[in-house]
């Protein structure tokens, strides 16, 4: 079976000034990725995923929610093999073996058993619940200018290269302090392209990410700064508006959170003393 690509052919018809017209498109590839481990033998998420980097998904998503706290914590990540079918690798299940002896507590997971790519957060989740996990309060000594946060958004922008194709995609990406983009990740969700980000730092062992800057597309939520906290970044920017409790979580917990960053302006909801403002 050959993987899914993170672009899909489509027909569509054109209509401009009275006129109709066929022309092909590419679509962002939405597809249902199984995240399983191995022992204890468990699915503990279905999400729906933008093919690609699917192991450093995986990874990401079992660090934001506490199931492993470093790389060593995982032995082995492989897509699933259907002996059925002449050891086909089906590509939409990953499966992650953690290492022997590790014990873990999947209760959290349960509210994650199937997210859409749009996501969102049951009522189970909490605060409360946040700093019963024994997560620290970020370190304030970190101090950017508001110059480098300018500098972001079209960094952003102009490093997405499936959705310059597609327009159908959201992005994370992080930057070192003096602003400089060092990756980025996309996904049709938001949540699925900061998993993939922070897989991406874990499995190469850059955790925690203590004096970087996360930027993503749209807009920050309470899962975006859930993840963001638990990979301990200091600021987290975002090109649309924060919810509410993704602005109480930033509080809480001492992160710097940018809303509306479009330019030369943005809001600030917390932690504004990280940033740097030239005497005029």
């Amino acid at each position: 079976m050959k993987p899914p690509g993170s672009k899909t052919k489509a027909t569509v018809w054109v209509v401009e000034n009275g006129q109709m017209r066929s022309r092909f498109d590419q679509l962002a590839t939405e597809e249902p990725l199984e995240i399983r481990l191995v022992s204890p033998k468990k699915t503990v998420a279905v999400t729906m995923r933008t093919p690609g980097t699917d192991f450093e998904l995986a990874a990401g998503f079992l660090y934001g929610e506490g199931v492993v706290s470093n790389r060593d914590d995982i032995q082995r990540i492989s897509y699933c093999v259907d002996p059925d079918v002449d050891g086909e690798q089906r590509y939409n299940i990953v499966n992650i073996e953690l290492r022997e002896g590790l014990s873990v507590d999947l209760s959290p997971l349960e509210r994650h058993f199937f997210t859409t790519s749009a996501c969102g957060v049951c009522g189970k989740a909490s605060l409360e619940t946040l700093g019963l996990r024994g997560y620290p309060a970020i370190s304030k000594e970190l101090k950017v200018p508001v110059e480098v946060i300018y500098s972001l958004p079209e960094q952003l922008r102009s490093a997405q290269r499936v959705f310059s194709a597609t327009g159908g995609l959201h992005a994370a990406a992080l930057f070192n302090i003096r602003g400089e983009l060092l990756s980025v990740r996309e996904d049709v969700g938001r949540h699925n392209a900061l998993d993939k980000l922070v897989g991406s730092a874990l499995l190469s062992d850059q955790l925690p990410l203590n004096n970087y800057i996360v930027m993503v597309s749209g807009r920050s939520s309470f899962e975006i700064l859930q993840k963001c906290l638990a990979a301990g970044v200091p600021i987290v920017c975002a090109v649309s508006a924060p919810s509410s409790l993704a602005v109480a979580i930033a509080k809480e917990f001492g992160i710097t959170l940018v809303g509306f960053l479009r330019e030369e302006r943005f809001n600030v909801y917390s932690g504004k003393e990280r940033l740097a403002i030239a005497s005029t």
